[in-house]
Order: C-alpha cells, then sequence, then structure tokens
C-alpha cells in the first residue's frame, strides 16, 4: 500500500503529518506550565518549518525516487551505479528535469531504431522480390529452351543449336547474378579483406581500355583520355578490386552509349586524393533516378536494361568497393550530355 503512492496520497499524508506534528506543538507550546512570553511565535514557527521541510523531503526522497527509479529501469539496459544514483537524487539539482532529458533521448533513439528496422524490413521485402525476379527470368528461359529439345527440337537441326546456345547464354547470366551476390554479401560482411598497394593509375585503366576494346568497336565507341586531365598518379589501393570498378563503369559506359560516341576518361589531383572521372555521351539519368543508380537491381530503364547482359548489380558492387577504400562515389547526368560516374582514391 505504501510502496505506490499516488501524488494525491503523498500530499495526503504529507499534510496530516504536518498537521499533527505542528497540532502537538501548539499544544505543548499553550498548555505547558512554562512560561514562554515573547518566544512562543518563533518557536512555533521554527518547529513547523523544520516539520515541514523533512516531511516533504522525506516523501521526495522515499516515494518520487521510487518513481525515478522505475523509469531508468525501462529505459536503460544496466543496472544504476550508486554513483549515478546519487547523481539522479542530488536535491540540489533539478532532477526532475535531469529524468525528462534522459527519457527525451531515449525515446529518439528508440524511435530512431524502430524507423531504421522498418527500413530494413522493406528493404528486406525488396530485395527478396527483386532477387527471384532477376532469377526466374533467366530459369525460365532455361527452362523452355530445354523441354522444346526435349519434346523432340534435339533432333531439329534448325533449332538445336540455338536453343541450346541460348540456355547456354542463360545459364551463364545466373552464374554472373550468384557471383555479384556472393561479392556483395563479402563486402557487406566485411569478409573481403582489401590488399592495399601502390600502383599507378592511368597504367591500370589502360589495360581495363585494352580488355573492353572488342566490346566498344563493335558499338564504334572511342575509349579515350581527356586532354590535360591524363597525368599518371600513383594511388595506394586494392588494384584488383579498382580494376573491377574501372571495369564496371567503362563497361557501363558502352552499354549505355551513343552508336559512334565516345567514353572519357579523366584524373585531377585533389591534395590528398585523386578524383577519376568517367564520362559517356550516351542516355542521361532522370533526376528522379540519380539517387537509386547505386541500389541492388535498380534499372532504370528496365526493358533495355533487361535486353543487356548484367546481373544488376554491378553499381552496388562499384559502391561497395569505393566505400571500402573509405572513399566516395558520385554520379551527374544532364540531357544530351550523358553521364559522368566520379570516385576518389587515395593518393599515394
Amino acid at each position: 500500500m505504501y510502496k505506490n503512492l499516488t501524488p494525491r496520497q503523498i500530499a495526503l499524508y504529507t499534510a496530516l503529518v504536518i498537521t499533527i506534528v505542528v497540532s502537538l506543538l501548539l499544544l505543548v507550546v499553550i498548555y505547558l506550565p512554562v512560561n514562554w512570553g515573547w518566544l512562543r511565535l518563533p518557536i512555533t514557527i521554527i518547529f513547523a518549518f523544520l516539520t515541514s521541510y523533512f516531511t516533504i523531503l522525506f516523501f521526495v526522497q522515499k516515494y518520487i525516487y521510487r518513481k525515478i527509479k522505475l523509469i531508468y529501469k525501462n529505459i536503460h539496459s544496466f543496472k544504476l551505479s550508486s554513483k549515478e544514483k546519487a547523481n539522479i537524487m542530488d536535491l540540489d539539482t533539478d532532477f526532475i528535469d535531469v529524468v525528462e532529458q534522459e527519457v527525451a533521448v531515449w525515446s529518439k533513439e528508440r524511435q530512431e531504431e524502430i524507423d531504421t528496422l522498418k527500413e530494413m524490413e522493406t528493404y528486406r521485402r525488396e530485395y527478396l522480390g527483386n532477387v527471384s525476379h532477376e532469377l526466374k527470368t533467366p530459369i525460365f528461359n532455361i527452362q523452355g529452351f530445354v523441354h522444346t529439345l526435349l519434346d523432340g527440337g534435339i533432333y531439329d537441326n534448325n533449332i538445336n543449336m540455338k536453343y541450346l546456345q541460348r540456355a547456354a547464354k542463360n545459364i551463364e547470366r545466373l552464374n554472373t547474378i550468384v557471383i555479384d551476390l556472393e561479392a556483395i554479401n563479402k563486402l557487406e560482411s566485411g569478409q573481403l579483406l582489401l590488399d592495399m598497394q601502390v600502383f599507378w593509375l592511368k597504367d591500370l585503366v589502360e589495360e581495363v581500355v585494352e580488355d573492353l576494346e572488342i566490346k566498344a568497336k563493335k558499338r564504334n565507341i572511342k575509349l579515350v583520355f581527356k586532354e590535360g586531365a591524363a597525368q599518371n598518379f600513383r594511388v595506394k589501393a586494392d588494384r584488383e578490386s579498382i580494376r573491377q570498378v574501372l571495369i564496371n563503369l567503362i563497361e557501363n559506359s558502352i552499354k549505355y552509349g551513343n552508336d559512334d560516341g565516345q567514353t572519357k576518361v579523366s584524373f585531377y589531383d585533389m591534395d590528398a586524393r585523386i578524383l577519376v572521372e568517367i564520362a559517356d555521351n550516351g542516355i542521361s539519368i532522370a533526376k528522379e533516378h540519380i539517387n537509386h543508380v547505386f541500389d541492388r537491381f535498380y534499372r532504370v530503364d528496365k526493358s533495355r536494361s533487361r535486353a543487356i547482359d548484367g546481373s544488376g548489380l554491378g553499381l552496388s558492387i562499384v559502391k561497395h568497393i569505393i566505400e571500402a577504400h573509405k572513399q566516395t562515389i558520385n554520379v551527374r547526368s544532364s540531357l544530351e550530355t550523358g553521364s559522368t560516374f566520379n570516385f576518389t582514391l587515395e593518393k599515394a
């Protein structure tokens, strides 16, 4: 009964104790055969003050602190130390205000956690839906080709090799998706260990350009260095990871660039860092898509993107690799001028 008093009960018991003590004091002062004289009034006032002060202090310490302790038990996952308890019940401070601030901070943190969990749940659902959708298309195609061959198409020389080649192409796409998913998983879980080394950046880009030259020639796209921004710099990074970044970005510029166009690679000295830019003059990326181009399976032009080989994970892998190097990557795009991807690397 006396452990969890309400504010009304606290006020009632406080008033009752003060009234009883002061009444007894008055009886003593009035009826004792002692001539108090002029001391009666100040003695009564002093005792009434002391009684009120200590009675109120007792209830504040015993009952209000009990309530505050319960609040702290709810908002903290740890047990309060004696020092923290002393800080809470420091009667020379506005401890109610301190508790109010603690509760406000706790409430904000819990709301942020809830919002994060909601975002993660939405992301998880979308991610699973995207994975199943991306896998479903090649699986469905393979299934169709194989069943056609099993139903007798294997004996038709007009279609047997063609369907086998198409099935093989879809199997390669499945393999690409699985490999890219595994790469992203390693990057996100921190399992990928970077082999940091010093190397010449332009030399690496030239190697990548040579590897992609045949693809570029099929669309008559020129891979060039921008005039005035082609100086060779030494950088410190994981060479093979950066090779993958360059392959993805330059290959994208070929896939989505205009026929007879060009891709320009340029380097800019930013004191402690080198800025690498890869620009094409192909289709632009609309403003509403800019913030999502690095999302997994996000496709700006879904109809065209699906007609082009790829897992839909390339740019997401690029972003993870650059962030693993503690660097930044961005994209800008405008109509009729194409898109430019840029990222930074630590200068050696």
